[in-house]
């Protein structure tokens, strides 16, 4: 369980880098230690024609490049700001009546926008990553609910599969994650910082093919079909059409 802790300046730093020494109130999903990805190199089965519809409920609260969610002007959690961070537009998303949202330390929180509760946060980033602060562990990608789960990827090499009511982490492959990504069955397709997309399986996190794309654009996906940039791939077989 966290304990609760002052905002000191002097511990802006330690939000993203202690497993041991949390700031906020709420439950904390330990750092993953997945050191590298289990390769399957097979074909992705049973793909649907179209992406599970990732728009969630109408979720009317923003979130701020300070790791404040606002209802209005009303502060419903006040994260710890970093300066290592990048410029993007980051926005909450709602589920269940709750507010589920990315910050630029590398976490997760869930939070109640009426009681203003966290009931979780989980770190998405390696343990590699943990160097004083100096790392940059934004989650600039748009977070995903699907069902009873959370799926969110952060520039701290981390893409995770979260429980949605208990915020513990099912699985985490070690990729790096800055645009949003497809979740289409069972199946998440990551473009990932290392200039790769990835087909990975969602009950575990193996990866079912790794392609290299010279395009850095956000996937599109329809019809076993993924498109980026102007690079198009077989989402079965991850070869270029």
């Amino acid at each position: 369980m966290r304990k609760f802790a002052g905002a000191l300046p002097l511990l802006l730093l330690a939000a993203a880098c202690s497993k041991h020494d949390p700031i906020l109130p709420g439950v904390r999903t330990a750092i993953f230690d997945t050191p590298a990805p289990v390769m399957l190199n097979s074909e992705v089965p049973n793909l649907p024609a179209v992406a599970n519809d990732a728009t969630a409920t109408e979720c009317p609260y923003r979130l701020d490049a300070t790791n404040t969610i606002w209802d209005g002007d009303k502060k419903i959690f006040a994260g710890f700001p970093t300066s290592n961070s990048v410029k993007a537009e980051r926005a909450p998303v709602c589920a269940g009546g709750d507010v589920i949202a990315g910050l630029t330390t590398g976490e997760v929180v869930k939070v109640n926008p009426k009681t203003r509760k966290i009931a979780w946060i989980a770190d998405v980033f390696r343990p590699s990553n943990m160097t004083g602060g100096a790392s940059v562990l934004d989650i600039v990608a748009p977070i995903v609910v699907d069902g009873g789960d959370v799926f969110a990827g952060g520039l701290g090499d981390a893409y995770c599969k979260i429980g949605l009511n208990n915020g513990k982490i099912k699985w985490c492959a070690p990729i790096g994650v800055a645009r949003p990504f497809i979740i289409a069955g069972d199946v998440s397709f990551v473009y990932a910082t290392d200039g790769a997309m990835y087909a990975l399986r969602n009950s575990d996190g193996a990866v079912y093919w790794r392609t290299e794309v010279a395009s850095a654009a956000t996937p599109e996906y329809k019809n076993g079909t993924i498109k980026i940039g102007k690079t198009k791939l077989d989402a079965a077989t991850g070869k270029i059409l």
